[in-house]
């Protein structure tokens, strides 16, 4: 049973770091995601006119996914953190256990068992609540960048009389060519960081 428990640690708290890491590292690419269906994107002064948006270029300097991601990193890195503790305060159990099991009955060595058994169930419940907690609020940040990027497109594509908006990313490239005077990105990233700082 002691070597199951110290098996089962080792797995769990890969797999948990593992989840967590993930978690906060995609959170760029998810979002990238959102925006590119979101990003309608607009033009300068042809009406009527198709534009596109590089929405790699629009993620890395609109201030407002700036912020989220870097709280949305804190959290992961402190959900992290946390787990780690109590990973290894875990794993010091084990080890005190497994040390002094020889000198224990078979009733306390089965209490005890038992008893980390039962902390190996929660520290692996800790971190899926905690990853869950944080996709959920990964996806609510998401969906909020999502619909601030689309309405202030309506917005500028109203102004500028453009038709339709198009996205481009090198990680999702469903836009192959387009001649450069068609990219807007530079005047969407100046006009949603205006608005940001107006609103915030």
């Amino acid at each position: 049973m002691n070597k199951k428990i110290k098996n089962l640690i080792q797995i769990t708290a890969g797999l948990g770091l593992g989840v967590m890491v993930a978690a906060c590292n995609n959170c760029g690419k998810e979002q990238t995601k959102a925006t590119a269906v979101s990003v309608s994107s607009d033009k300068t002064n042809n009406s009527g006119s198709i534009v596109f948006v590089n929405t790699d270029s629009l993620l890395n300097n609109y201030d407002y996914f700036k912020k989220i991601k870097n709280q949305l990193q804190e959290k992961a890195q402190k959900a992290q953190s946390d787990f780690r503790a109590k990973g290894t305060a875990f794993q010091s159990e084990v080890a005190a256990y497994q040390k002094n099991a020889s000198t224990l009955s078979a009733e306390q060595r089965a209490a005890t068992e038992q008893r980390l058994g039962r902390k190996q169930q929660e520290l692996s419940a800790y971190n899926q609540n905690a990853s869950e907690a944080l996709a959920n609020e990964q996806a609510s940040e998401n969906e909020k960048l999502f619909n601030k990027v689309a309405e202030y497109l309506k917005k500028h594509s109203k102004e500028k009389g453009y038709k339709m908006v198009l996205t481009y990313s090198k990680s999702n490239p469903g836009l192959l060519f387009a001649d450069a005077s068609l990219e807007v990105t530079s005047d969407v990233i100046k006009g949603l960081n205006e608005e940001y700082k107006r609103n915030k």
